[in-house]
């Protein structure tokens, strides 16, 4: 089993990056669904017995006067949950995934690691049909005599870049065009512009001080069209006008 361990001194695994808020701008999701997956939650419903459920995604604990809790892996293992999510799987079912990925997989960081997309479509159909659970089932396909994942998941996999057993690049999932790109050891995990690479936050920024979006596009070489729908779809209540 690949333990912690070997991933310590790694940028990916251990470095501080992204506060939980913008993890879930990047993928597209309300930030109250992401909190529940870094940090878990407890719930007791009327009459009943509390109910608890541990993260699945990485994150530090918090840091004072730090909003920054989630690195790059917690990320990447973001955008797999939000994958399954939009198979329409109930978050329950989508959990048991989760588990039996990273059980099977033998791998700390089963979500962010190449097993996943190179093995995991045959190891939830091998344990849904073994177990007769047709939900899990549905999660994958048959495609040229090979079982593979259904294409809502591979379109956000395919966003994934590996070097060696562990994802290091991400472009971002929350465009529907490939249009920013993430990595830990550049710019400090900012996404970047995948045409120009200007860093998302520096163009916010200036955007927000008022300059217009086609005098930074100018500045940066990045169409106009890019920055435009990177706003409206990460900060889509403060979009560029």
């Amino acid at each position: 089993m690949t333990g912690k361990g070997e991933t310590v001194g790694d940028s990916r695994f251990d470095r501080r990056l992204y506060s939980a808020a913008n993890v879930a701008r990047y993928v597209g999701m309300h930030p109250s669904t992401l909190a529940t997956w870094a940090y878990g939650y407890r719930r007791r419903p009327a009459g009943q017995l509390p109910v608890r459920q541990g993260p699945v995604i990485t994150a530090f604990e918090p840091l004072k006067g730090d909003s920054r809790r989630i690195p790059f892996v917690g990320l990447v293992e973001a955008t797999v949950v939000q994958a399954f999510r939009c198979t329409g799987l109930p978050m329950q079912r989508i959990r048991k995934a989760l588990e039996v990925l990273s059980d099977q997989g033998e791998l700390e960081y089963a979500l962010a690691g190449k097993k996943l997309y190179t093995d995991g479509a045959q190891v939830l159909y091998d344990y849904a049909r073994n177990e007769g659970d047709r939900q899990l089932r549905l999660l994958t396909v048959v495609h040229t005599g090979q079982r593979v994942f259904h294409e809502v998941i591979v379109a956000y996999l395919e966003r994934i870049s590996f070097d060696g057993a562990w994802a290091d690049e991400l472009i971002l999932p929350v465009t529907d065009r490939k249009l920013l790109r993430a990595r830990p050891d550049v710019a400090s995990g900012d996404p970047l512009f995948i045409h120009g690479s200007a860093p998302l936050s520096v163009v916010r920024s200036r955007f927000e001080a008022g300059e217009p979006v086609e005098s930074l596009a100018q500045d940066y070489g990045v169409p106009a069209t890019d920055i435009f729908e990177a706003f409206h779809a990460i900060w889509p209540a403060h979009q560029a006008a």
